[in-house]
């Protein structure tokens, strides 16, 4: 080879490196590290993980090609804690996670590493954010509850069973969504000629004496305030204790209603997870989740159980019925 013809070579295709190995970046595997606070084997599974892998590969991202998540699943403390420690070692370009007690243990991990979260129900009480508008830390996502909700709950409850003047609170008082939420139903009561009287959930004997002692007197109801882990652990003796005592109930998730119980009126998770997709899609492009705002509820969904009314002697409203978003028979 003549010398020029060699320079120019050389200059070629020492012009293509910088080229090369930007392309080799921008197509390098991303890692995405998903701690979530449901059973692998829960039903509901695998309707919010689709719609979350769904919405990732609306933006471009495929599972195996240009991105790995690795799922991790938590029901308590000591698997929280656990898992958290497990993912934050794989080194994942993001962490994504559901429930606060999920972000509160990544947190405890870290503070650097970006985390999206989703049904998380007061995420300034919980300090895992400093404000919705400005999160200004290294997480942000979905919040999952309204303490107005509560109030709904009431009035829903009211109009299925009008001759209610009186309501078992269950909530557990130590998390935000528990004191919060009881707050919002002391507010709406009056209006609505009932007398609310919380009930907590320390363990499940407390549960059962306050409920049976609750239910001695007629024109009772129950609205469980929530969700929360304290509340959700005790969700078959809940259902149980209000069918034994033929309580009509309000309950803040689907999960109940397909246990039994009689009818809730919920944030829709599927939805909030769909939504979590493209925030991911934003930090993993750069953006940071200092900078993208807390995002409210936009979705609910109302599911009622009519063999359940039916056992409690109710003739539900057809206009409730007409506006549900599914009906169990």
């Amino acid at each position: 080879m003549r010398r020029r013809d060699f320079i120019a070579a050389v200059g070629g295709a020492a012009a293509s490196w910088p080229l090369a190995a930007l392309a080799q970046q921008g197509e390098r595997m991303r890692r995405i590290g998903a701690l979530l606070a449901i059973a692998e084997d829960d039903a509901e599974r695998d309707a919010r993980v689709g719609a979350f892998e769904h919405g990732l590969q609306q933006l471009g991202w495929t599972i195996g090609d240009n991105l790995r998540i690795d799922y991790r699943w938590a029901t308590n403390d000591v698997e929280r804690s656990q898992y958290a420690a497990e993912l934050i070692s794989l080194k994942p370009d993001v962490l994504f996670a559901s429930s606060g007690a999920v972000v509160g243990a990544l947190q405890q991990a870290t503070r650097t590493l970006p985390i999206v979260f989703v049904t998380v129900i007061d995420p300034v009480g919980g300090g895992w954010v400093s404000s919705l508008a400005r999160p200004g830390g290294n997480a942000t996502g979905f919040a999952s509850h309204d303490f107005s909700l509560s109030g709904k709950w009431l009035e829903l409850l009211k109009e299925i069973a009008p001759r209610v003047t009186r309501v078992a609170v269950i909530r557990d008082p130590s998390v935000p969504a528990g004191s919060g939420g009881f707050a919002a139903i002391q507010t709406v009561a009056p209006s609505l000629g009932i007398e609310p009287t919380p009930i907590g959930v320390h363990d499940a004997s407390e549960i059962e004496r306050g409920i049976t002692d609750f239910a001695r007197s007629p024109n009772g109801g129950l609205i469980m305030v929530g969700p929360s882990s304290s509340v959700a652990l005790h969700r078959d003796l809940i259902i149980r204790l209000a069918a034994k005592h033929r309580l009509p109930a309000v309950y803040s998730s689907r999960r109940y209603i397909a246990k039994g119980g009689l009818i809730a009126y919920a944030v829709d998770p599927v939805d909030q997870f769909r939504r979590a997709a493209n925030y991911i899609d934003r930090i993993l492009k750069g953006e940071k989740p200092a900078d993208l705002p807390v995002q409210a509820p936009t979705k609910y969904q109302l599911i009622i159980n009519l063999k359940t009314a039916k056992a409690l002697g109710l003739d539900l409203p057809p206009s409730v019925v007409a506006r549900a978003d599914e009906v169990i028979e």
